[in-house]
């Protein structure tokens, strides 16, 4: 498999102005090769949601997109050889690393907030922040800039955009009875698919700047500013551990809670899920060259996606330290006394949780 700078084939215009550090190119790579089995599986799920079948058609007719670009034309800064000239080489870059045909407009847009964003229905647009360019350094936004376009390779855009024009509608409409429900309904639908899908927007990241490093520096900025003398990678991810195996069933709910309302999973998920997935077979084998490609995805079996998305949940259940997932999986193996069980995870005193053949203190705990 090609190096970026190798001289072998590939658009010229592209690869003009790379960056120096050679990295490997994934020449006809499928959007499946770093796809979350989670991202997969809610998107399905969301597909099948009641109606929505009959806003996506009616959206994608009204939406009005050309309007979206005049804005971003107006109103922020297009990337190209003359303006941010070093991120329109990372953009480059990042779309001949993983064979993206057409290089889709990027845009700089004043905000303080750190954000970067992939939108458009007939065509992807990348918007990046201010606050984002300023927080991160090269190999770190290396690290986003391919995170975008790999929402652009899985067609991530179009839901992108549903998802913001909905949002903004919720809040028009919540005065009518009913219309807001429905509509909060496909937004909670759409959010939950949405954060499966940076999952694996950080994979492609991850394959466009190949440097875990630069990877984990990123979302640890994005978490607490640009600070990292401040930070520590192995401290950040046990917050991850801690988050997922701290508490009882009451924060377990709380997470479920918290979670629902963003669109982006917690940072220092995102940074344990890419740490655990940098270190697979799977991840090597892309990097060595055999992953799936595009030309196969007409081939591909719906089914095995099922299979694997399922497998994928059920190993999650059964590994997880969720307190949550412990009772599910409990109840799924014929535990006894469920309702002890739900005593104890709650907190609800100890007449039933501890005594009696239900086990230790700690099975309750």
């Amino acid at each position: 498999m090609p190096d970026v700078n190798d001289g072998n084939d590939g658009n010229d215009d592209q690869r003009e102005h790379v960056p120096s550090r050679q990295r490997r190119r994934f020449e006809g790579i499928s959007s499946r090769a770093y796809e979350h089995p989670a991202d997969r599986s809610a998107l399905v799920a969301l597909r099948k949601l009641s109606g929505f079948d009959t806003v996506f058609k009616a959206l994608s007719g009204l939406l009005p997109e050309r309007s979206l670009r005049l804005l971003f034309l107006s109103d922020s800064v297009r990337v190209s050889d003359d303006q941010f000239a070093h991120l329109n080489d990372m953009l480059r870059d990042a779309c001949y690393i993983l064979d993206l045909e057409k290089v889709p407009p990027m845009y700089v847009t004043q905000d303080p907030q750190p954000n970067a964003m992939c939108i458009g229905l007939d065509e992807p647009i990348i918007v990046v922040t201010t606050g984002l360019v300023e927080l991160l350094d090269e190999e770190e936004m290396q690290a986003v800039i391919g995170h975008e376009v790999g929402h652009a390779l899985s067609g991530h855009s179009v839901y992108r955009t549903i998802l913001l024009f909905l949002t903004s509608l919720a809040l028009r409409v919540a005065w009518i009875p009913l219309g807001n429900f429905a509509i909060m309904a496909i937004v909670t639908a759409l959010r939950e698919w949405f954060r499966k899908s940076e999952l694996s927007a950080d994979r492609a990241g991850l394959l466009v700047g190949q440097d875990l490093k630069a990877s984990m520096r990123g979302l640890m900025k994005i978490a607490g500013g640009n600070h990292l003398h401040e930070m520590n990678v192995d401290a950040f991810l046990k917050q991850a551990e801690e988050y997922e195996a701290g508490g009882d069933l009451r924060d377990s709910v709380l997470k479920i809670l918290n979670v629902m309302p963003r669109t982006h999973p917690f940072t220092t998920v995102r940074a344990a899920e890419l740490k655990k997935w940098a270190a697979t077979r799977d991840y090597q084998r892309i990097m060595d060259g055999h992953y799936p490609r595009r030309s196969e995805d007409k081939d591909t079996s719906v089914t095995d996606s099922f299979r694997q998305s399922a497998s994928h949940y059920a190993d999650n259940v059964r590994n997880s330290k969720d307190p949550l997932m412990k009772l599910v999986t409990d109840i799924a193996g014929g535990a006894g006394d469920l309702g002890g069980k739900l005593r104890g995870k709650f907190g609800g005193g100890s007449g039933g949780a501890n005594t009696g053949n239900h086990g230790t203190p700690e099975d309750g705990a």
